[in-house]
């Protein structure tokens, strides 16, 4: 589906939504190894993932209510992204913060690195997370920062 941030791309498994990308090409996208899934076109198993999309960009929607499948991912990069889902729209969390809500509060530079693996970003906000110095810090999605602040500021949380 196009969006404000370009050509978003899903993937589903039998478990739920298992990749998002965003700002890429189609080819691109089917070559991406994140979950080791076999890929094939099914509209229709992708459709709900596509109308929580466009009722978020259209400032409808500001949590996502879709079953995930993290199971490509580790432990710890689950319970960083489980942490994650409980930051509401319009706020930010340092990485710091996150690490401290998982009681790792020495893990705020692993956090950020498990949030660059997050295979379903906008779902998972992982773009509500910032550094300490209130930068933005780093994005994997789309166009990196570009994308980042863009949804930042969609959901009021950046002027």
């Amino acid at each position: 589906m196009r969006s404000p941030l370009g050509n978003i791309f899903v993937a589903v498994s039998d478990r739920g939504v298992c990749a998002v990308e965003f700002g890429r090409r189609k080819p691109r996208f089917l070559t991406l190894s994140k979950t080791g899934a076999r890929l094939e076109k099914n509209p229709g198993a992708v459709a709900p993932v596509m109308a929580q999309l466009r009722e978020y960009f259209a400032a409808e929607r500001s949590h996502f209510e879709l079953p995930v499948d993290l199971s490509s991912l580790t432990s710890f990069q689950r319970e960083v992204l489980a942490v994650t889902q409980k930051i509401p729209a319009g706020q930010t969390w340092t990485y710091q913060r996150v690490a401290q809500q998982m009681a790792r509060p020495n893990s705020a530079r692993p956090v950020g690195q498990a949030l660059g693996r997050n295979p379903i970003p906008i779902i998972i906000p992982c773009h509500r997370v910032i550094a300490s110095d209130d930068s933005l810090g780093g994005y994997s999605g789309g166009s990196g920062l570009t994308a980042k602040r863009w949804l930042l500021h969609h959901e009021g949380a950046l002027p």
